[in-house]
């Protein structure tokens, strides 16, 4: 569908309004994915991963992922969320793939959804928005101990934590120590802060 509709004062050689120009300049990330497989991606999800086009359509979202593990681990969170909701949210830690930034991590704002939640990763919707200009990473962390982080940010208690994860609560008040000593927090509150504004 094409609005050609046009202000009185509006240049005559102004853009078409249309679906692909929507996606294409979206000032947020925007991927179209297949089995984990990114089919397609706007221009800001392009800029923020420092990549061309081939760097990204065609290949796995491992790419955009620090780790294997977290990669996997992640995947099987969105799953059980996406059978239920048919959409998925959370922040996490992410990779920056080409360009001067290579190998840069970041914290990343993930949502999207399921075009059949009963099939979770056939084919998805996902928007991308990067937090690095309000929140750095400045502790090297591990796999592990970026996922808590990024679980304790959206207020969850080591229980729930750890049903996420799928390991005991004692493990999760383990890592959560580590992220305190890390950080130089004393409480957990003081903690969830410190990542905050890291």
């Amino acid at each position: 569908m094409t609005i050609t509709t046009m202000a009185p004062d509006a240049p005559a050689r102004a853009p078409a309004l249309d679906y692909r120009t929507a996606f294409d300049l979206a000032p947020i990330g925007l991927v179209l994915s297949r089995h984990r497989l990114m089919v397609d991606c706007n221009e800001q999800a392009l800029a923020m991963f420092g990549a061309a086009r081939e760097d990204m359509v065609g290949r796995s979202f491992e790419l955009l992922y620090p780790t294997h593990d977290e990669f996997e681990r992640t995947g099987a969170r969105i799953a059980a969320s996406l059978n239920a909701s048919g959409w998925y949210a959370d922040e996490r830690v992410m990779k920056r793939v080409a360009g001067a930034q290579a190998g840069e991590l970041f914290w990343c704002h993930v949502s999207g959804r399921a075009l059949d939640p009963t099939l979770p990763h056939a084919a998805g919707i996902w928007s991308f928005e990067d937090l690095s200009a309000r929140r750095r990473i400045g502790v090297l962390l591990t796999p592990r101990e970026r996922e808590i982080a990024a679980l304790l940010i959206e207020g969850l208690t080591s229980k729930l934590i750890g049903r996420r994860l799928g390991v005991s609560p004692r493990t999760v008040d383990v890592y959560r120590a580590r992220l305190m000593k890390k950080h130089g927090a004393a409480t957990t509150p003081e903690l969830v802060h410190r990542l905050l504004r890291a």
